[in-house]
């Protein structure tokens, strides 16, 4: 039996759906800072947007924590993709701050697409950058833990490429405190082990 079968589809182009599919290739050509560990190349957002997914669904179920597993990975699956307009913003540039206006742009873009079937596409997209529920906590927390993670594999090479300080770090993964103390312990104690290894600067 066909999965369309007692669909309504004679309104939806095929053509449509397929150029919004390739509108949402983009985002694996957007370059992110963090380098693919055993590698010596560039992480993509696509790649990140993948990881982050697996890596919320895994914790989330590891701590059983009672959260929608559904939202989360929604949450997850979006959380990049402004980036296809915008292109990725260091975590440490100084236009961090406005990073968030031209990828909005971007998700209202795609929400817009008459090939695109997800019709809170750009509601999903707010709730991931100003909401704070739990699923959004947890995914904060992981989209932090993950380049932190890369960067440790590979001899800090993208704090050491872009001079960043250890206060710099402990700054930007302060909040995980309050969110997470598990994982925020763990991270102290790594950023103490990366200040030694000469990979951060000690201010």
């Amino acid at each position: 039996m066909p999965i369309t079968e007692n669909k309504n589809i004679s309104n939806i182009s095929i053509d449509e759906v397929t150029h919004f599919l390739l509108e949402l290739d983009a985002l694996k050509r957007v370059n992110r800072r963090s380098y693919v560990t055993q590698t010596t190349r560039l992480e993509n957002s696509a790649e990140h947007s993948w990881h982050l997914a697996m890596a919320c669904w895994s914790i989330a179920e590891l701590f059983e924590l009672d959260i929608n597993h559904e939202k989360l990975l929604k949450l997850a699956l979006v959380h990049d993709l402004g980036e296809i307009d915008a292109g990725d913003t260091f975590l440490y540039a100084s236009s961090r701050s406005d990073a968030h206006l031209g990828e909005r742009e971007g998700i209202a873009r795609l929400q817009a697409e008459p090939g695109n079937g997800i019709k809170d596409l750009l509601a999903v997209w707010d709730e991931q950058e100003t909401g704070d529920s739990k699923e959004t906590q947890l995914l904060k927390v992981v989209d932090r833990l993950l380049p932190f993670l890369l960067n440790l594999n590979t001899d800090g090479k993208t704090w050491r490429d872009h001079g960043i300080k250890r206060s710099q770090v402990a700054g930007m993964h302060a909040f995980i405190a309050d969110s997470f103390p598990p994982i925020h312990d763990w991270l102290a104690k790594q950023i103490d082990y990366a200040t030694r290894q000469g990979w951060l600067i000690d201010e």
